[in-house]
């Protein structure tokens, strides 16, 4: 079964090389959000690669991620790129995509200068990246030096969950009504949900990838709460996640712009029945019928 979803933007082969999911919905958005999205999601990746850097130190980790929070909070030509120097001279993956992504950094931020990208979604998504990387270091800087981490207790767990999740869902609310101010009639609705929305998302990640992490000795599920318990709050957060799109809807988004919301929901809910049932991830035919479940309905 094929997808409905349009083939990628200029962006696009960074993003098939990184990211399946938002290779997918990214191009559901309209012109030129779909092009403030794209940027946002590979300047997390960045970050995210950097965060993750099996290749290096925890202290590598957490000196480069200082680095990019600088080298992106700042709009200037000279700017800190520390980290760029660490890239060049050793690779931080071994996933090939993620290092030319690095590589190709420059590239990526020159879009935040492009028509494309107005002067105040540019400033959200600098500020929004920037304290996304500085809350990573943080969690980078409690590892053991092998990368080993645990967190303690539900609200260690939110708190992480919102530092690369959660800020996201609130960056995405900005760029939202920044490209279509009318959505200020339901922006309150919007920003009591965005960090539910993030947090539900990355809940399931953290159940999907629980084994393969805890092999890297990372224990994002704390020993204080049952996998059960973690089930529970990512269903009532994607409920909320449900709720924001919702009142996209209600606020007059453009159908894009609901469908590129409410896609990864329904995966999300849809992952979480199929770990209930043993299963590891969903199949590429479940994914396109959900997709075109959700287009149909936005």
């Amino acid at each position: 079964m094929r997808s409905p979803i349009p083939s990628p933007g200029p962006l696009g082969p960074l993003l098939d090389a990184t990211s399946r999911t938002f290779a997918l919905t990214i191009p559901l958005l309209p012109a030129p959000l779909s092009t403030q999205v794209a940027v946002t999601y590979l300047l997390y990746r960045m970050a995210d690669t950097l965060e993750d850097a099996e290749l290096w130190s925890r202290d590598e980790r957490r000196r480069a991620l200082a680095s990019f929070a600088s080298w992106i909070a700042d709009d200037e030509d000279d700017v800190d790129a520390a980290w760029q120097e660490a890239v060049r001279s050793r690779e931080p993956s071994i996933h090939a995509g993620y290092n030319e992504l690095l590589r190709r950094a420059d590239d990526v931020r020159a879009w935040l200068s492009s028509p494309d990208v107005p002067a105040a979604a540019a400033v959200a998504v600098r500020e929004g990246v920037a304290d996304t990387t500085r809350r990573m270091a943080a969690f980078v800087g409690r590892q053991a030096e092998d990368g080993r981490i645990t967190l303690g207790d539900e609200e260690d767990l939110r708190a992480y969950c919102y530092a690369v999740a959660g800020l996201v869902g609130e960056l995405l609310t900005r760029l939202f009504t920044i490209d279509r101010p009318a959505l200020g009639a339901v922006r309150a609705e919007l920003d009591a949900r965005a960090r539910a929305f993030g947090e539900g998302l990355q809940l399931v990640n953290i159940l999907k990838d629980a084994a393969s992490d805890a092999e890297d000795g990372r224990v994002y599920v704390p020993p204080s709460m049952t996998r059960d318990e973690v089930t529970r709050l990512a269903r009532r957060d994607l409920d909320d996640a449900d709720a924001y799109v919702e009142a996209l809807r209600r606020g007059g988004a453009a159908p894009g712009v609901v469908s590129f919301c409410a896609l990864p929901v329904a995966l999300a809910r849809a992952t979480l029945d199929a770990l209930a049932q043993g299963r590891a991830k969903l199949s590429r035919d479940e994914v396109a019928a959900i997709a075109l479940r959700v287009t149909a309905r936005a």
